[in-house]
């Protein structure tokens, strides 16, 4: 089988990585992919948004399946375009667009929650013309405040704000003066959660699902969770927080509801399903959905699952996941992500990157923001590369993925250095 995957960070690397295993995969294409992919599949230069110039390429290469990595092809419609375009036989692994507005809008994924008795936190949404009114709705809320551009912002559209005078700021800024753009002509206002996060991760094909490893993910980008929010700096799996009688309540209040709420809409559903939940006094809420893995996570846990990747998405495109009897590596993956000095703000780029092959022998080296130049691999974005490692001890795991990084050099090289501290003192109070 012919495989296109689109996107070219570190999460389509992993899945390029993942699927070259299967003895299914007869030629992988990665589109626009980078300088890691390029090692190991077929780079083809065409944005993932592009759908009719990945329409000709597939009817041209005779693809038989398109794994979507990023959100933005999916809240375009990308399966709907293959669908009105006759292209039944290509299977596509993502929602439907309309499926796949429970990302694309904030204000939708809350009123689809409240529709279908999922837990989340309390909120209201205000446009430019109700934007008084989402200022009195803040003084009924306690600090911090929660402000989410309703669109997508590139991950930059959330804020957390403690002081009520900079939230109704921040408000006016999105709402009348374009902060975010066109992401931010709605915005939906929520109430602070104050728990744990966790990350969890569906693969599904409408009617049945498969849970697959859990995460940790650190979006700041100091140690100790401070400064900028990022898109992500490491990850840990599985998360010892979401123990098996966790996991029990998700699935009661919120998969199969969410699945359930899927299908009186009539909405398609085969892919991935992104749960981003808050852990309060042992309880779930949903923080938000994506509708596709996320990056880092993905690093940690697609080296955790020991099927067949092709397999089990072939199974789902089918509307058969429940033949697949999902078989996860009881070892821990830890996941450090390399970046550029500067990230998330302004950074350089261009910059020599040496060392890959010998980190590439003793853990998992994928790449994010590269580029070949000649023989040479240069850094192009913020987040440059991650290394995961795998072991039966988390210690051990976190431990290797640091040792292995640091054969990996380039000019302005950043990584936080506590990933996966806080696992590490949550098993030694639980004596796991």
């Amino acid at each position: 089988m012919k495989v296109l995957i689109l996107g070219g960070g570190g999460r389509e690397h992993a899945m390029a990585w993942s699927a070259m295993k299967s003895k299914h995969c007869e030629e992988l294409f990665v589109a626009p992919g980078n300088a890691g992919t390029d090692r190991i599949a077929k780079n083809v230069p065409i944005a993932p948004t592009e759908f009719l110039q990945i329409k000709e390429f597939v009817e041209k290469e005779n693809i038989k399946m398109i794994i979507v990595g990023p959100e933005a092809p999916l809240v375009a419609g990308i399966k709907d375009f293959f669908i009105d375009a006759g292209l039944n036989d290509v299977h596509i692994i993502g929602p439907s667009k309309g499926a796949a507005m429970l990302e694309g809008s904030k204000d939708l994924a809350k009123r689809f929650m409240q529709e279908n008795d999922i837990p989340t936190a309390a909120h209201a949404t205000f446009t430019a013309n109700s934007v008084d009114e989402g200022k009195d709705f803040l003084n009924t809320l306690s600090s911090p405040y929660v402000l989410k551009a309703d669109g997508l912002a590139g991950g930059k559209g959330v804020l957390i704000i403690d002081d009520i005078d900079e939230a109704k700021n921040q408000l006016d800024e999105m709402l009348l003066h374009q902060k975010f753009g066109k992401a931010a002509d709605q915005v939906v206002i929520e109430e602070f959660l104050n728990g744990t996060e966790v990350s969890i991760f569906v693969l599904t094909d409408g009617d049945h699902y498969k849970i697959l490893p859990t995460a940790k993910d650190y979006k700041r980008i100091g140690d100790d969770d401070k400064g900028l929010n990022t898109g992500g700096m490491g990850a840990i799996s599985p998360n010892l927080l979401a123990d098996e009688k966790f996991i029990e309540k998700v699935e009661d209040k919120i998969i199969r509801p969410t699945l359930n709420g899927l299908k009186k809409k009539q909405y398609d559903y085969k892919g991935f399903l992104f749960l981003g939940l808050m852990i309060v006094e042992d309880e779930p809420f949903v923080i938000e959905y994506n509708v596709r893995l996320g990056d880092p996570e993905t690093q940690a846990i697609l080296p955790r699952v020991q099927n067949d990747l092709l397999v089990m998405l072939q199974k789902t495109a089918q509307g058969k996941l429940n033949e697949i009897d999902l078989t996860i590596k009881k070892e821990f993956a830890a996941t450090i992500v390399l970046a550029s000095n500067g990230y998330p703000g302004s950074y350089e780029k261009g910059r020599r990157i040496t060392g890959l092959d010998k980190a590439g022998k003793e853990s998992i080296v994928l790449h994010a923001g590269t580029r070949s130049s000649a023989e040479k691999i240069l850094t192009s974005g913020g987040r440059v590369l991650t290394v995961t490692h795998l072991s039966s001890q988390l210690k051990d795991a976190i431990r290797k993925s640091y040792g292995s990084a640091e054969h990996i050099n380039f000019s302005g090289k950043y990584n936080r250095t506590d990933i996966g501290k806080d696992m590490i003192s949550y098993m030694r109070k639980k004596e796991i």
